[in-house]
């Protein structure tokens, strides 16, 4: 899974292909505004990149997906993280996955990893070794609470992960879809076929990432900074 994320120098993102890409660039525009974050977590509102038959426009949505049909929000709680091997069948995710794709834009993500003998789970952060943006592969749900709350929809995501690669097997069986640019039209592109959505959702090269060990602040979802994907004791080994 998936249950922290940060994007520590969203500048950056103007640095991105997104003409090579088949998208403007002017879309990229305003997430090079936002405020820099190391520990998001699910709850969080972000802005995404996100596309349904009306086009794709940046939109802020929360983290913890609500399907359409729910009966009340909590139901996000539960909904951060999609499975790639299940995200076109389960109810949750079906109809998001044929018409509300996204992309969330992160430049590290943190991962548990179970240890032997040990009371708690230890965080690992993974980011590119030139500290570089990736994008997240998402789906997005507008939700209507019923009556008599507020009538003002709710947009919500979840993000999809897949098995891992060499560098994150170590840490845990699961890691997030990052999408390579030459994909990134085709997953905005809510006419394609599903069968070519479903062959995107692929781990990242194994050359791609880095990952250490990382104090348990990070768990706190209170906390930020760059102490969160500060190494552990000085270890850089991936």
């Amino acid at each position: 899974m998936c249950g922290r994320y940060g994007l520590a120098n969203p500048a950056r993102i103007l640095d991105l292909p997104f003409a090579d890409a088949g998208l403007a660039p002017a879309l990229a525009e305003p997430f090079a505004e936002l405020t820099p974050r190391w520990n998001i977590a699910p709850g969080s509102t972000v802005l995404a990149l996100a596309a349904d038959h009306d086009g794709v426009r940046p939109t802020p949505l929360s983290w913890g997906l609500v399907p359409f049909w729910a009966k009340e929000r909590s139901i996000g709680h539960r909904l951060a993280n999609a499975r790639d091997d299940s995200v076109r069948a389960k109810p949750a995710f079906r109809a998001a996955f044929r018409a509300r794709r996204a992309l969330v834009f992160g430049d590290l993500f943190y991962e548990w990893q179970v240890i032997a003998g040990a009371a708690r789970k230890q965080p690992w952060c993974a980011r590119r070794p030139d500290g570089a943006p990736f994008a997240f592969a998402a789906l997005w749900e507008r939700w209507t609470p019923p009556a008599p709350e507020a009538p003002m929809p709710l947009e919500t995501f979840t993000l999809i992960t897949t098995r891992p690669n060499a560098s994150m097997a170590r840490v845990h069986d699961r890691m997030p879809v990052l999408l390579a640019p030459s994909a990134w039209a085709a997953w905005l592109d809510v006419q394609q076929p599903l069968d070519r959505i479903e062959a995107l959702l692929q781990p990242a090269p194994d050359d791609m990432l880095d990952a250490w060990p990382v104090s348990l602040r990070v768990n706190n979802p209170r906390a930020d900074g760059p102490e969160c994907a500060a190494p552990l004791d000085g270890d850089t080994t991936a």
